[in-house]
């Protein structure tokens, strides 16, 4: 891809994406993510209706008159974008890649975090970690990583979310909101999804295309798997190998929800082009 396409490229997402935002998901992102806590920011006297456990007794012992703690929401918060770049996520029979659909999906949510005021970094991963964009503010920063996602060289090797987790948390301390991008075809390792839904706030969204789960008819095919190398002859033209193939994807997946539900972690199966903003609008919603 030129230089010039992907700026194209770049503003087109930052078109559809920032409309998108504005109008269905900022409002929810706002009310879902309210902020980690509570700070200082005043002192005055007391006002009928104050709690009683917000008095400041020193300075009401001081002025013998009652003076309460004014505290303030900590609004800022940090999102992380991990995004799986091994070859299977590279490819797509529909509208788009699946690279190209990451790249929109993340765009909205960073502009959605950046009208808030928040940081956004990002993490590039499959069998290891391959870039880093610490979390920073602004429109400038959010198109950095649109172009990052889209431009990133995919890799033929199986993805290790276990590992990038695992990477996030010895190197962001902060409770971090963590939205983590793959097909999730590559095994891992559940304790290592709930240890990281524990220390931080994570969904996961599987991108899949309509070939990860149906094969059609094609007659006797030779499959390759863009990760491994590995090549397998199928006759598509068997109706139990189909449905055998579909089955043990359908499996795949329910035991993919399963372990993100039992570590208290989220997930969402979106397939290409579809309108993911309803996926996010209902998730900020249920916060």
């Amino acid at each position: 891809m030129q230089i010039k396409d992907i700026i194209k490229k770049v503003k087109q997402i930052e078109i559809r994406t920032k409309k998108k935002s504005e109008a269905t998901l900022m409002g929810q992102y706002h009310s879902a993510f309210k902020g980690q806590g509570m700070t200082f920011s005043e002192v005055r006297p007391y006002q009928f209706g104050d709690e009683i456990r917000r008095i400041d007794w020193n300075k009401t012992a001081r002025f013998r008159e009652p003076f309460v703690k004014v505290m303030e929401e900590e609004r800022e918060l940090t999102m992380m974008l991990l995004v799986d770049i091994s070859a299977s996520m590279d490819y797509g029979t529909k509208t788009q890649l699946k690279r190209e659909f990451v790249a929109e999906i993340a765009a909205s949510l960073g502009f959605s975090a950046a009208g808030n005021n928040d940081k956004v970094g990002l993490i590039l991963f499959a069998d290891k970690v391959y870039k880093v964009i610490p979390p920073k503010k602004g429109r400038k920063h959010i198109l950095a990583i649109i172009s990052t996602i889209l431009t990133a060289d995919y890799v033929p090797a199986e993805s290790k979310i276990d590992m990038a987790l695992e990477y996030m948390m010895s190197v962001f301390k902060k409770r971090s909101m963590l939205f983590m991008f793959s097909d999730f075809e590559d095994e891992y390792d559940v304790k290592m999804l709930r240890v990281a839904s524990r220390k931080h706030q994570l969904l996961g969204m599987r991108i899949f295309d309509d070939k990860d789960v149906e094969i059609p008819d094609v007659g006797y095919t030779l499959f390759q798997d863009s990760e491994t190398g590995k090549q397998i002859w199928a006759n598509t033209s068997s109706a139990r190998w189909r449905y055998e193939f579909a089955e043990k994807q359908k499996q795949k997946v329910k035991n993919l929800e399963e372990d993100f539900e039992n570590s208290s972690a989220k997930l969402m199966n979106i397939n290409t082009g579809e309108d993911y903003s309803k996926f996010l609008y209902q998730y900020f919603r249920k916060r």
